[in-house]
């Protein structure tokens, strides 16, 4: 990982652990970090859609932040700073850059459907606040969808630097790579890992590394490396977990799948509600059989 292009690698969206009463365990949370960079992992992505940040108080997300750096160092930390308005998810930006944070990931406006002006005005305002900006494509959730045309726009502006990508659609890769060569791309779902991989990707904001980050960091290796004898085989076991992370329950499966490898996931915050049960016989038997593989 370098200092300028600190969201190359594999950086992992944290899961938050929450105490049985549903407070944030701080504790838990900077053990979680440093055990992660120790296993393989390039840094931390706090306040995603993992980390719950929905449901954190202001004061709540501010302090998993500087948890975070506090664990590992500013330079491997880049936050998720999205919100409903321009100015306070800049303000976000400027608390991680005030923090030590290298780089923040941000979704375009996502309390409507934005159009394209407004979209490049909200990036244009948040890069106002100095921090590299990694642009975060989930239209699937936000009802927004950064097209590789859009995402050549915002990087010939400035106003970002890479982009997660999370459509599920990999030949966006390509076209990408031909209209903004030097916008990194990120591999933003677990499930298409190998795909975007082969197709050049520069890092991935990974889910299942909180819980098997040593395979996890395999895998990733392996793939970006032209390794495709061990990249497949290893992406065939771990499919069956990696697929959870595009599914509405990712934050429930992860934690269960931390959970059951000895890790600490413990509950979510409403509106989130515990797995059924056959989901949860599903995420349980698919970690154990990766752990059965040695997986973890």
């Amino acid at each position: 990982m370098t200092d300028h292009r600190p969201w190359r690698g594999i950086l992992v969206a944290t899961a938050l652990p929450l105490n049985d009463d549903l407070s944030v365990n701080y504790d838990r949370y900077a053990e979680h970090c440093a055990w992660l960079v120790e296993n393989g992992c390039d840094g931390v992505v706090p306040n995603g859609s993992l980390g719950e940040y929905q449901v954190l108080t202001p004061e709540e997300r501010a302090k998993v932040v500087e948890t975070a750096v506090g664990a590992i160092g500013g330079q491997r930390v880049m936050p998720g700073v999205a919100a409903y308005g321009s100015a306070e998810a800049r303000r976000w930006a400027e608390q991680a850059r005030d923090a030590g944070c290298h780089a923040v990931m941000l979704l375009p406006p996502n309390a409507y459907r934005a159009d394209e002006r407004s979209v490049l005005a909200h990036y244009a305002e948040v890069a106002k606040a100095g921090v590299p900006v990694v642009a975060y494509n989930n239209p699937i959730d936000t009802k927004v969808d950064l097209v590789p045309e859009l995402l050549a726009k915002l990087h010939g502006e400035g106003h970002i630097r890479a982009v997660k990508e999370f459509s599920g659609d990999v030949r966006r890769a390509y076209r990408i790579a031909e209209l903004a060569p030097e916008l990194d791309l990120l591999i933003g779902a677990d499930d298409v890992l190998l795909e975007l991989a082969i197709a050049g990707a520069k890092g991935w904001v990974a889910g299942y590394p909180n819980a098997l980050p040593t395979a996890c960091a395999e895998l990733y290796h392996a793939a970006v490396d032209g390794d495709l004898a061990t990249a497949k085989k290893l992406y065939e076991q771990l499919h069956p977990l990696l697929r959870w992370d595009s599914q509405v329950e990712f934050v429930q499966a992860i934690k269960l799948s931390m959970d059951v490898v000895g890790r600490y996931g413990g509950p979510v915050r409403p509106p989130r509600v515990p797995l059924l049960p056959e989901q949860e016989a599903a995420v349980r038997a698919a970690t154990e059989k990766a752990f059965a593989a040695g997986l973890v």
